[in-house]
């Protein structure tokens, strides 16, 4: 199956690393590492802590650095009594271009439910940015054959009630649960397997064509040294680094993967 031609987005989050100093000094090096060429060929975004937006912000508009902002979670309302908690509008004034959600360590140890998802997901649509919509299975789940139905279930309630063409136009990434921040990767083969049953699953929620427009990323100890097999496949357009993205120097290799 050949690929089909879809921008690759390559995004770092950041989790929950770098005060805004180290933000700064780490978006300053990725300038200077990554050519014209890497950023004509990839859309690459960051995704630093709330804390670190606005200083983010600055250098990449003053130095006009072809990288995308983004945020790792928001809220889904645009302002109330929920302490701690940042709203879409605040985001969307810092000129935010992606909003990672439902991450699964958002799921995992704060509760974050696929209803949630979802009404993140709109209320990021709503004011004119792009949801990065995450998905994966635990290890237990894996081992007992049930990955496509964890998967499939949280696609399907994820994007329950989008217009077909807003799908097109956003990004799901597969991250499974038993390779984050743990050294192992799920194979090229295996990666590709999953993100085809999730384009398989927009298809039949949105149709045929926002499946094909649809941008899923794989993630999941994404190095520099596996990135070029994992993006040689039709249904991985991209990558959700983790632990690689702190380190300028990693995340750049990542993002040149053309050239490994």
């Amino acid at each position: 199956m050949a690929k089909v031609t879809r921008t690759p987005l390559i995004s770092g989050n950041w989790k929950m690393h770098h005060n805004h100093f180290e933000a700064i000094s780490t978006i300053q090096k990725l300038a200077y590492l990554l050519h014209k060429e890497d950023t004509d060929a990839v859309d690459v975004s960051v995704h630093p802590p709330f804390t670190d937006l606005r200083s983010v912000q600055t250098v990449l508009e003053a130095d006009d650095v072809p990288i995308a902002l983004g945020a790792q979670h928001c809220h889904w309302e645009e302002k109330g009594a929920f302490t701690g908690e940042v709203s879409p509008a605040f985001l969307a004034k810092l000129n935010v271009s992606y909003v990672i959600v439902g991450h699964s360590e958002r799921r995992e140890l704060f509760g974050e439910t696929d209803e949630m998802v979802n009404t993140k997901a709109k209320a990021i649509l709503k004011w004119g940015m792009t949801p990065i919509v995450c998905c994966g299975e635990t290890l237990e789940e894996r081992e007992a054959g049930s990955t496509e139905d964890k998967v499939g279930g949280q696609i399907r309630a994820g994007l329950a009630g989008i217009a077909a063409e807003q799908v097109a136009g956003l990004v799901l990434a597969y991250e499974p649960i038993w390779a984050i921040g743990t050294g192992r990767t799920a194979s090229a083969e295996d990666a590709q397997a999953v993100c085809a049953y999730v384009r398989s699953v927009v298809a039949e929620v949105a149709g045929a064509d926002a499946a094909a427009s649809v941008r899923i990323q794989y993630g999941g100890s994404v190095k520099a040294a596996n990135a070029p097999e994992l993006m040689a496949q039709p249904d991985i357009d991209g990558a959700l680094v983790g632990g690689a993205a702190l380190v300028a120097e990693d995340f750049a290799g990542i993002v040149q993967f053309r050239s490994a």
